[in-house]
């Protein structure tokens, strides 16, 4: 007769061609043994795992109350308001609870510190900012080896080398978005000197963005000369560096930045010294926030793009949910969440609307939409 549990494991290998990411999390959970193959993934609960389980909604089975970890790079900003509350919604919809830590500053070690806790203090699910794939790499081994799945969200490595084995990443294309971004500037810039702003180079939440506006100007042959200039990731500090280089630099045919603090304080550059009647022909940049959108209406800039961080909340939980009442057998779906460019034309859905969705209420309510729906 054959080994049972090596037959459950090379089942999983062939669901999922992540194997050694799945061995490791078969072995580290004990799923590959005799009893789960005989009574099916979903029954394999003892009745001690379910005394204090959750009542699923639906069809879902009674589960324990499953706590998933997020460990974040920038805990406090603003950016990842609608992320927590994806989270929360999530948790709410499927009975089980997460916590939001890491760091305030962009610090790894302190994101690193977080995962670790995470790991020891035995979390059901990890999903993970990962701005520093070398810095995460052993954590997240470690919490494979534990049995705790592991999935990535609005920061990761490279499309063709993450850097971790995490499940799964969910987020932007950051590569992609960033190259967008300087095509978009392209059709209204030809020549001159465009300067693109990054708050922390080298994070993997926004360095691929840079170098993809990069690549767009490459390939356009190089009659704009493009400069990635670092700002800071505290938009006061931020917004001084980005005024004093506007001020050295009058003749700026476009203003670009890859993150939500310097795309606002563009914003706000811009208007102060009344750019646009200078040859300013160009300014854009990334996220929702207040300013920046009141930015767009004004015409202090021209365009940002919506990542929707909603659900870089709400999908984790729900891959995370889905990988544990399954067993292991639904494989969660590298997912990327979009790009969007928000401009004058569509801002005023965006200031008129304020919902959980993007962060700006914190009501549970039904929005209402009426007319058409644009289409490509």
């Amino acid at each position: 007769m054959a080994d049972v549990p090596r037959v459950v494991e090379e089942a999983a290998e062939r669901l999922d061609p992540r194997g050694v990411t799945r061995r490791r999390l078969l072995a580290g959970t004990g799923l590959a043994s005799a009893s789960l193959a005989a009574t099916g993934l979903l029954s394999a609960c003892s009745q001690d795992d379910t005394k204090s389980s959750s009542d699923a909604i639906g069809n879902f089975p009674k589960t324990p109350n499953w706590k998933f970890v997020f460990v974040n790079h920038v805990t406090t900003n603003p950016f990842f308001t609608p992320t927590q509350y994806g989270a929360e919604d999530a948790c709410k919809l499927l009975g089980c609870s997460y916590q939001w830590t890491g760091s305030q500053n962009s610090v790894v070690a302190e994101m690193v510190n977080a995962t670790n806790t995470a790991i020891s203090g035995k979390a059901d699910g990890l999903a993970i900012a990962v701005v520093d794939k070398s810095a995460f790499k052993g954590p997240v081994d470690q919490a494979l080896d534990a049995g705790i799945p592991v999935v990535s969200y609005n920061a990761d490595g490279a499309r063709d080398d993450p850097g971790t084995n995490r499940l799964t990443y969910v987020g932007q294309g950051l590569f992609d978005s960033g190259y967008a971004l300087g095509q978009r500037a392209l059709t209204q810039v030809q020549s001159g000197e465009v300067v693109g702003f990054i708050a922390t180079p080298g994070q993997l939440n926004i360095q691929p963005r840079i170098d993809g506006a990069q690549q767009a100007f490459t390939d356009a042959g190089g009659a704009v000369k493009f400069t990635a200039v670092a700002t800071n990731a505290d938009v006061t500090k931020g917004l001084s560096i980005i005024d004093a280089y506007a001020q050295g630099h009058p003749n700026l045919a476009g203003m670009l930045a890859v993150d939500a603090g310097s795309t606002q304080a563009v914003g706000q550059t811009v208007k102060k010294y009344n750019m646009r009647t200078k040859g300013l022909k160009v300014a854009g940049g990334f996220d929702l926030i207040p300013e920046t959108l009141a930015s767009i209406k004004s015409g202090d800039l021209d365009y940002t793009i919506d990542q929707q961080p909603y659900l870089q909340g709400f999908l984790p939980v729900l891959y995370l949910y889905l990988f544990k009442v399954s067993g292991g057998l639904i494989s969660p779906p590298q997912t990327n969440t979009g790009l969007l460019f928000v401009t004058k034309d569509n801002v005023a859905q965006y200031q008129n609307t304020q919902t959980r969705f993007e962060g700006s209420s914190t009501d549970v309510k039904l929005v209402e939409r009426s007319g058409p729906i644009a289409h490509a």
